[in-house]
């Protein structure tokens, strides 16, 4: 593939040998990239995981078991495919996917939620191995996956505004300095409105500081059990957000960048991940998108054959997240409870808007995406089936009956 005009020179054959790796070829940018990367990510997207967590059922030391998975597949992976094809890969959990446990795992037990990873997994390896992932995520409308993935996270967006009743200070400073923050500093704006919160919550005395203490995670095995409600209800939408929503950003962002690696191995590099991580908490293991661009551009490296080492560093910070997820845990749970809604809906805000941006794009699959939102924001739940299933039904549904009466 062809490198996008004023990038520098073409990426390298993917049959030739490969140099050694080299100290030399790092740099305190690529450093400083790699841990910007792994920050943006763990201040928008962690307390969403804290909370897909809680919804499953785990307790503490599950859900530090959860940080330690995500930490340790991210890092091994993200570091493992940059050596491998010496590109600035980095892998990321599923936000969405948090998201979306969170909302629709209410009612299933950890082992049955575990069970719905580890076919998540299998069903990511399945599409790398069978080079099927373009042509399995194809047999979805773009504007329905995208509708339900905006259904999903709309909840999220609500609550900020309804945690402003009860901690209108809180809540209301962690907005003002989000939307000053988008528009001095774009890429911290998530981190900014997180310190402005946390500087509030100080003041009024509401951080909890006595519970944090300083450990290593150790993971926690659970036997998985698969549960046929569980599966359609949060496996199936979890796999399509993952894929529609995850790895297909992940993929153009990647080519947009000018860099060729070969997709399916990626893939299934990500699925097996996830399978053996999915007892000990790693729901979703899968190429990162708007952090890995971080690791992508000229900031990170000055030679764009070079610019692998900042995801290597990320994948670095990754595992050292991972091994200490217990601190952060328990560092979550000093925060007050608005805290931690405000900061989860407001890094949601972009994604959402995304969603509904690109459901809403196509005027003749507006109205089945919009039956699609509609429903999956209903929350209902039908069979014991979540709402993002049904949602998905009705839209297809909807697009038939259309296309017939076209017809």
């Amino acid at each position: 593939m062809a490198t996008p005009s004023g990038s520098g020179p073409a990426p390298r054959d993917q049959d030739a040998a490969l140099p050694p790796l080299r100290l030399a070829d790092f740099s305190l940018s690529s450093m400083v990239a790699g841990f910007i990367c792994v920050l943006v990510g763990f201040t928008s997207s962690i307390v969403i995981v804290f909370q897909a967590a809680q919804a499953s059922g785990a307790g503490p030391a599950e859900t530090a078991s959860w940080i330690w998975a995500l930490g340790i597949g991210c890092g091994l992976t993200s570091i493992g495919l940059s050596l491998r094809y010496r590109q600035p890969i980095v892998t990321a959990w599923s936000t969405p996917g948090a998201a979306l446990i969170a909302a629709g795992a209410m009612g299933a037990t950890l082992p049955q939620a575990t069970g719905a990873f580890l076919a998540v997994g299998a069903l990511v390896f399945l599409c790398g191995i069978t080079k099927g992932f373009e042509r399995a995520i194809s047999r979805i409308p773009l504007p329905m996956a995208s509708a339900m993935l905006a259904g999903v996270l709309l909840r999220f967006g609500l609550d900020v505004f309804v945690a402003m009743q009860t901690r209108q200070a809180l809540v209301l400073g962690m907005c003002v300095a989000y939307l000053v923050g988008r528009r001095a500093w774009p890429r911290y704006a998530v981190l900014g409105a997180l310190l402005v919160g946390l500087g509030v919550a100080g003041a009024q005395g509401l951080l909890h500081w006595g519970d944090v203490r300083i450990a290593v995670a150790v993971p926690v095995f659970t036997m998985p059990e698969f549960s046929w409600d569980v599966m359609v209800g949060v496996a199936l939408p979890l796999f399509i957000v993952t894929m529609a929503s995850q790895n297909v950003p992940g993929v153009a962002t990647l080519r947009a960048a000018g860099y060729n690696a070969p997709i399916s191995p990626l893939i299934s590099c990500c699925g097996a991940a996830t399978t053996v991580l999915a007892p000990f908490g790693g729901f979703s293991v899968n190429l990162a998108a708007i952090t890995a661009a971080i690791c992508m551009g000229p900031d990170a490296h000055e030679d764009r054959n070079k610019r692998y080492t900042a995801a290597i560093c990320a994948g670095g910070v990754y595992l050292l997240a991972g091994v200490f997820g217990a601190t952060l845990v328990s560092l979550l749970a000093a925060f007050p409870r608005e805290l931690v809604i405000a900061i989860a809906g407001i890094a949601l805000i972009n994604t959402i808007g995304s969603g509904l941006a690109t459901a809403m794009r196509d005027e003749t699959q507006r109205e089945p995406a919009m039956i699609t939102f509609l429903i999956t924001a209903s929350g209902v739940t039908l069979g014991g089936i979540g709402s993002a299933f049904w949602g998905l039904v009705g839209g297809v549904l909807t697009l038939l009956v259309l296309r017939a009466r076209r017809a």
